[in-house]
């Protein structure tokens, strides 16, 4: 080691369950040279160069289990490694991914360490170890570095990557209440459950949401129309072709109007108030350019309000306020909008924010409202003069306690008319608190994928719990989407063991999936020899709607490099832990260490699940204490010393006694399979004795009766005779 810097050798995305936490995390391999004799109470100044550059490191706890514990190792000193790990975590969170998870641990080299950290999205985490690195490094040396520069950089690559803010809240909500997600793009498309128990979001829109009502709800003539004739309270208006037409309309309908695109959403092309023709063609122009029809509506008084109503109910409610400035004499309308409506700290670029940033010429709405009122952004408004800047699309203030029991049963009607699982109803009132028709309101748009970022972040008021309630319209209370997910790690078996138990829960009427190293099968039918990652064959099993059940080889390298496709199972098998061979780029190099990569398979069982495990190997059947369901051992012997213990606590245990597979439990035993069937015998000469205890076990484990399972063991030789 002649280098005093730190050197990245190799990083990884763990995508899934892996030998350092349940989540998704980001491990990097390091070698720190010359570093490993210098810890942090050795560098002068490094503390403070530190703590100066992010003073959010306080509130680490580290292994001190208390505020502050990180920085209290700091003083006392720690190492390069550990270091980049709080570094890494402060830099995401700083940039609004919230994560605490991170741990550094030594290899068998010197100076080399493994350094992880949890992390939502593979490009963040891997840009903040990176800079995590650069920053302590400028920190030793005492060279400058540019905090601010690099969270910027993180905030950018999360905004490009990562799930957007409406969507993260359902996920979010999902995962709170055990519900597994895979995302199926790089956008917004996120499956919620496994199989065929899956549903699908995107955003706010669902599987349940109907393509007839999307069309319907764009095309705001017919959706007034069918709301009309429903009785929901709606504004006079016709579609127009020019406009002339729309200022004949106007004149027609009563002035003052509204002129906007008939597909429009989010308030675009939106004109309101309208009452000459110069304003009337001009906002004509400006919704014709959404290149859709173009309405003229009577305008109705009153303030707008966005309900979303969600399954029949209403779950939140937001009033918007008009932007204004107000003129001092001397500064130009676009320094005002920046000192007085930009400089406001819930407005910004990215979706975080719950009101965007107004920037001229770009906004072509505020420059139709400056045009009305005879302004140009260059205008200086002379002192005290109040400049409408917006009307409308700034849904500010939280109201959703203040809506009238009426108001609300309109909303939703007019939601089950047009046909949506989920809606925003645009309306507009004086009051919400009353109902619509007696104070002249009127509801103005149904709008399909409505954005859920005004009622997780008001500007005024406290948040709605919006994604769980979209969670709770696709999953009844006790439907967590999950289908039965067998997995199956070790070094010896698996692969038979995999294909034993696809066919037994095939034979038993599931649908079912098998991912092992002969490929990818459905319903027993191979569909795919092309033997993909565990992981990638793992996912794409839990993908198919077809799929009722799923069994899934992991071998100890795809738990290193990927970590596990699910993030929980049903049922965990480990076949043996022995020595590891071929791991040592993973500096996985003896018997303990192959244990702490094996035990993932038991550690990720569901309380309701369970494990199967070798008795006959020692170490295995240790893993039994970290199972949090139940376990059967299965072993070749005839008795077991494990077998009194195990079965008096109502566990079950299977043994090879008289030429039986026999199940013991409660120190009862029941024969299930006769070995000497010719039938079975068959399966001995191919996946052998330990292979059919293990599936017989996995049968158990999934409530398969006795007879089932004979039948099953007896009719599976010709899928091995196939492979």
């Amino acid at each position: 080691m002649n280098h005093r810097t730190i050197k990245l050798l190799r990083m990884s995305y763990l995508r899934g369950p892996n030998i350092w936490t349940y989540r998704p995390a980001m491990e990097a391999l390091i070698d720190i040279g010359e570093l490993e004799d210098c810890p942090s109470n050795t560098l002068p100044g490094f503390y403070e160069r530190l703590t100066a550059w992010l003073p959010g490191l306080i509130e680490h706890h580290c292994s001190e289990g208390a505020r502050g514990g990180f920085l209290q190792r700091l003083r006392e000193g720690t190492w390069p490694g550990h270091i980049m790990e709080h570094v890494a975590l402060e830099l995401q969170n700083m940039a609004g991914m919230q994560t605490g998870f991170g741990k550094a641990r030594s290899t068998d080299k010197r100076g080399v360490y493994k350094v992880v950290i949890r992390t939502r999205q593979e490009e963040v985490g891997r840009q903040a170890l990176l800079d995590a690195r650069d920053l302590v490094m400028a920190a030793i040396d005492d060279t400058p570095f540019d905090v601010g520069a690099r969270v910027q950089h993180l905030k950018a690559l999360i905004d490009r990557h990562a799930l957007g803010p409406s969507t993260a809240s359902i996920v979010d909500a999902a995962t709170q209440r055990r519900i597994p997600s895979i995302r199926l793009t790089d956008g917004n498309l996120v499956q919620l459950g496994y199989g065929s128990r899956q549903r699908r979001i995107w955003t706010a829109e669902t599987d349940k949401t109907s393509a007839i009502a999307e069309s319907i709800s764009r095309d705001k003539d017919l959706t007034k129309r069918l709301l009309s004739a429903c009785g929901v309270p709606i504004p006079d208006g016709q579609v127009v072709h020019s406009a002339e037409e729309a200022w004949d309309a106007a004149q027609d309908i009563g002035l003052p109007v509204v002129v906007k695109p008939s597909d429009a959403n989010h308030g675009r092309g939106v004109s309101l108030d309208l009452a000459t023709r110069e304003a009337v063609e001009a906002a004509y122009a400006l919704a014709d350019a959404e290149g859709s029809d173009v309405i003229v509506e009577r305008f109705i008084r009153g303030v707008e309000h966005r309900l979303l109503v969600v399954g029949n109910r209403v779950v939140a409610a937001a009033r918007g306020e008009q932007a204004t400035i107000s003129g001092d004499g001397r500064s130009t309308v676009m320094a005002l909008i920046e000192s007085q409506i930009n400089t406001d700290p819930r407005r910004g670029e990215e979706e975080e924010y719950p009101l965007d940033t107004i920037r001229l010429p770009e906004n072509s709405l505020v420059m139709l409202e400056l045009a009305r009122q005879g302004l140009t952004p260059e205008s200086v408004p002379e002192a005290g003069r109040e400049v409408l800047v917006q009307r409308t699309g700034v849904m500010t203030h939280d109201i959703t306690d203040e809506v009238h029991p009426e108001v609300a049963e309109m909303a939703t009607l007019a939601a089950r008319v047009v046909g949506l699982d989920i809606a925003g109803i645009d309306l507009v009132a004086t009051d919400i608190s009353q109902p619509l028709q007696a104070q002249g309101g009127a509801i103005v748009e149904v709008n399909a994928g409505p954005g859920l970022l005004m009622h997780l972040k008001p500007a005024v008021g406290r948040p709605r719990p919006v994604g769980e309630a979209i969670v709770e319209h696709l999953f009844g209370p006790r439907d967590d989407g999950r289908i039965p997910v067998v997995g199956i790690t070790g070094v010896a078996d698996t692969t038979p063991i995999a294909l034993l138990v696809g066919w037994l829960l095939h034979r038993s009427g599931l649908g079912t999936g098998v991912s092992c190293t002969e490929g990818l099968y459905l319903q027993m039918q191979r569909i795919d020899a092309s033997q993909p990652s565990d992981w990638e064959a793992g996912q794409r099993i839990l993908m198919n709607r077809c799929v009722d059940a799923a069994v899934l080889e992991n071998s100890p390298r795809s738990l290193l490099d990927d970590g596990l496709s699910y993030d929980r199972c049903h049922v965990g098998v480990v076949t043996g832990v022995p020595e590891p061979h071929g791991l040592e780029d993973h500096h996985i190099l003896t018997q303990e260490q192959m244990r702490t990569v094996l035990r993932t398979q038991v550690d990720v069982v569901l309380p309701n699940g369970c494990a199967v495990l070798n008795a006959d190997d020692e170490v295995c059947a240790g893993l039994a204490e970290l199972c949090d369901g139940d376990v059967i051992y299965y072993s070749q012997q005839h008795s077991h010393p494990l077998l009194n213990d195990h079965c008096a606590t109502g566990r079950r245990f299977l043994l090879v006694q008289d030429g039986h597979i026999v199940l013991w439990r409660n120190q009862g035993a029941t024969p299930l399979i006769d070995l000497s069937e010719p039938t079975v015998a068959g399966l001995m000469q191919g996946p052998g004795l330990p292979a059919l205890l293990a599936a017989c076990a996995v049968g158990l484990a999934m409530d398969l009766a006795p007879a089932l399972l004979r039948a099953g063991v007896e009719t599976a030789a010709p899928l091995f005779a196939r492979t």
